[in-house]
C-alpha cells in the first residue's frame, strides 16, 4: 500500500510517538508499504517554524531530511496534475496544506495516515 503522512502524523511520529495509534504503527512498520512525505508538508513545517508556531530541535531542512532518512520515508513532490483536483474538491476543510495533500492522494491513489477528522470527511482512503 502507498501511504501519505499528513503533517501532523509526521510530527507525531518524529516528536511525540506516544500519540500514534496502533493502526498507524502497524501500517507504518509494514515492509510491504511505501510511506511518503509530501513537499506540501515540508512547506507547512517550514512556515510554522519561521513564524514561531512550531519548535524543532534543529532547522526544518535538517529535521525533515534526517527524520525522513531515519524512518525510511520517501519524498513526494507536488505536481501540476495534483493541483487540478482542487477545482472539484468540496470545501469541507479550509486548511490549504491539507487540501493539497488530499489532492495528491486522489491523483496518486494514496492512503493518508492522519488523525485529522476534517481530512477523513473526504471520499479518500485514510487510516488512523
Amino acid at each position: 500500500m502507498n501511504l501519505l503522512l499528513d503533517t501532523c502524523a509526521f510530527l507525531w511520529l518524529t516528536l511525540k510517538p506516544e500519540k500514534l495509534s496502533n493502526k498507524f504503527l502497524e501500517c507504518f512498520k509494514n515492509p510491504g508499504n511505501t510511506v511518503f512525505l509530501s513537499s506540501v508538508s515540508v512547506w507547512e513545517i517550514s512556515i510554522k517554524y519561521s513564524i514561531g508556531k512550531l519548535t524543532l530541535p534543529v532547522s526544518p531542512s535538517r529535521f525533515v531530511l534526517e527524520e525522513r532518512r531515519s524512518h525510511q520515508i520517501s519524498p513526494l513532490e507536488l505536481n501540476e496534475s495534483d493541483t487540478f483536483h482542487l477545482e472539484n474538491l468540496p470545501i469541507l476543510h479550509k486548511d490549504p496544506f491539507d487540501r493539497m495533500l488530499i489532492c495528491q492522494a486522489i491523483e496518486r491513489s494514496l492512503t493518508i495516515l492522519t488523525p485529522d477528522p476534517h481530512i477523513r470527511k473526504y471520499p479518500i482512503r485514510t487510516l488512523w
